[in-house]
Order: C-alpha cells, then sequence, then structure tokens
C-alpha cells in the first residue's frame, strides 16, 4: 500500500467466491478504499455484510474502537515532528527534516504528495 493513494485491489472477486461459506475477511485497508473487489465501507452499527457466503468487516478507522490505545500510540509517534514544527514553522521543519517532509501533503492550496495527488486527481474540485 502506498500511504495516501488508493489501496491496490489485492483480492478478487473470484478469490473470494472460492473461499469456504461462513468465513471472514477484514478489509484493514478500506480508508484507501479497500483491498477487495466486493469491499465496501461499513459502521460499527452495521459492521458486516456477506459476499458469496463470506463475511467482510470493513469499517473505516479500526482504531477508533480503541481509543485510548490508539491515540496513545499515535501521540508517541508523533510528538517529535509536532514540537518541531511547533517551535521552527511548518515550513522551516519540512525543509530541514526529510521525515517531516514525508508528512506534507498540501501547501499553498496545491497537492505536494504525489500519491495523494494522484488518488485525487480526477475528483479535484
Amino acid at each position: 500500500m502506498i500511504p495516501g493513494a488508493l489501496a491496490p485491489k489485492l483480492v478478487s472477486r473470484d478469490m473470494i467466491h472460492n473461499m469456504s461459506t461462513g468465513g471472514v475477511i477484514v478489509d484493514v485497508a478500506i480508508d484507501q478504499g479497500g483491498l477487495l473487489e466486493t469491499s465496501k465501507p461499513t459502521t460499527h452499527q452495521y459492521p458486516t455484510y456477506v459476499v458469496d457466503g463470506i463475511i467482510h468487516y470493513a469499517v473505516p478507522n479500526m482504531p477508533g474502537i480503541v481509543p485510548y490505545t490508539s491515540t496513545y500510540a499515535l501521540t508517541k509517534n508523533t510528538i517529535k515532528y509536532i514540537e518541531k514544527i511547533a517551535s521552527q514553522g511548518w515550513d522551516k521543519a519540512v525543509s530541514e527534516d526529510s521525515a517531516c517532509a514525508k508528512g506534507l501533503n498540501i501547501a499553498g492550496g496545491e497537492i505536494k504528495y504525489a500519491p495523494l495527488h494522484e488518488s485525487f486527481k480526477n475528483n479535484l474540485l
């Protein structure tokens, strides 16, 4: 998967059809369009649906189920970048730190991150 880009369809409908009835498949890339040809986003209220006898679970933002744990993990791994941007300003931080630069998606009204641009190039207003 390429961050910011649509997920490639790695599992075809034929592959799903060939699974054993009652099987379960979890599409962890549903936030980026899903890895399955049969994927569609679901909700926590109605998290599953069945295609060809296979149970699909495709809730976007799966870490949202465990908000404390996911927030702690995200904060632990991003605080150094937040502090750098806060102390230096975003433009200096991204010009001096390649890791910060990788997080820059949009600046000056333009999409700067190529995979994100590719995902939305036909859907821009």
